[in-house]
C-alpha cells in the first residue's frame, strides 16, 4: 500500500476510475485513525496528552491499493474535490428515460379512461 499526499491521491483515484469504466470496480474506504500504534495511544492517554485523529482513506481496484491521510484542517477541501471526482465518474447511476415512462403511463390512463361505460 502506498501512502500519498491528498492531491496525488486524488489524481491516482481519478485514473483508477478511468481504468475501470468498462470493466471492474473501485473500492474506497474511510476510517478514523491516529496513525499511531495501540501501545503509543495508550501511553498518550495515561499521560493525559490529546490524540489527534485523522481520516485515513484507502482506495483499491483489485490490482493497486493507494491511501492518504487527511487532517481536520484539510478535510473540507479534500471532501469537495473527492465529491467532484465521484460525480464525474458515476455516469451509470444517472436517471435515464424517466420522462418517456411518464408520457406512456399518462397515455395509457387516458385511453383506459375513455373506455368506461356511462351510467344511466
Amino acid at each position: 500500500m502506498v501512502l500519498l499526499q491528498p492531491d496525488p491521491f486524488l489524481n491516482e483515484l481519478t485514473s483508477m476510475f478511468e481504468r475501470s469504466t468498462e470493466k471492474g470496480s473501485v473500492w474506497v474506504t474511510l476510517k478514523r485513525s491516529s496513525l499511531k500504534s495501540k501501545v503509543k495511544r495508550n501511553k498518550m492517554v495515561t499521560a493525559g496528552e490529546p490524540i489527534e485523529y485523522r481520516c485515513l482513506i484507502r482506495a483499491t481496484d483489485g490490482k493497486k491499493t493507494i491511501s492518504t491521510s487527511v487532517g481536520p484542517k484539510d478535510h473540507q477541501r479534500f471532501q469537495s474535490s473527492y465529491a467532484t471526482i465521484l460525480k464525474a465518474h458515476m455516469t451509470s447511476l444517472k436517471k435515464k428515460e424517466r420522462k418517456d415512462r411518464k408520457k406512456t403511463v399518462d397515455a395509457d390512463k387516458k385511453d383506459s379512461g375513455s373506455k368506461k361505460p356511462k351510467r344511466v
